[in-house]
């Protein structure tokens, strides 16, 4: 059974130019006659893919391939420009960790908001706050706004609150390194048991060791395209293959 599609995924971005093109600069430029608009750039080309249950597939490919922004666009962080993205379960996304926790409120409100913005109830929530604190190895900072935290204190909530139930799809954006050696270890622990039971993993890894002996299928990414996808071990020959090609030039 799928339980992930993407038929026909294209995605436009701004680029840094126009992130920076400020609307003073905008009224200027308009008035003297030199406004143009700015660059944006293809980040996903027509990208097909169908993941089955229970699959392990790793994404490969260089930096700035397009892997991550895959990714995104399946855990609805990213909106495609073009095509239809269709996903059956609960997704735990470990992506940018703690990327959506509001800085001004409490690590207890944010864990409420965090999960329903995950799609549970506040309900559910509420009976998880314990877990994740403890996991977090944040119980004595339940009422401290966000902001006061440290940034491996804001990764290691975020985790927590991602992995604290049995997702159908795990998510996950290169090899986490959270925390200490001990807090990575817990979370390299957990991993591995969603990795074990029959949940769908997506996992984007410079690691092609780890893609080898992890997963099943691979897909090579190069400038938003499929290049290729099948067996874990005949991807990466074909990716390192185009790599050497491409240094000897």
């Amino acid at each position: 059974m799928e339980v992930i599609r993407l038929d026909n995924v294209s995605l436009w971005r701004r680029t840094q130019e126009e992130f920076s093109y400020d609307l003073k600069k905008t009224v200027l430029s308009v008035f003297e006659g030199k406004y143009h608009q700015p660059a944006k750039k293809l980040v996903l080309d027509s990208i097909d893919l169908v993941v089955e249950s229970g699959e392990k597939v790793g994404i490969i490919g260089a930096n700035g391939s397009g892997k991550s922004t895959v990714l995104k666009v399946i855990c609805r962080i990213l909106q495609p420009t073009s095509g239809s993205v269709r996903v059956r379960g609960q997704i735990a996304p470990l992506i940018e960790l703690g990327a959506g926790f509001d800085t001004e409120i409490s690590v207890m409100d944010n864990i409420l908001l965090y999960g329903v913005l995950l799609g549970f109830s506040r309900m559910e929530m509420r009976e998880r706050v314990g877990s994740i604190l403890e996991f977090a190895e944040l119980q004595d900072y339940a009422l401290v706004p966000v902001k006061g935290l440290s940034s491996g204190m804001v990764a290691r909530l975020g985790f927590a609150i991602a992995t604290d139930i049995q997702p159908d799809i795990l998510i996950l954006d290169e090899v986490l390194s959270v925390g200490d050696e001990s807090f990575k270890n817990k979370c390299q622990q957990r991993i591995e048991n969603f990795w074990n039971k029959n949940a769908t993993v997506l996992v984007v890894s410079h690691g092609m060791d780890f893609i080898k002996q992890s997963c099943e299928r691979a897909i090579w990414l190069d400038k938003g395209k499929i290049m290729f996808s099948g067996q874990a071990d005949e991807t990466i020959d074909y990716y390192l293959k185009h790599v050497t090609q491409k240094d000897k030039f």
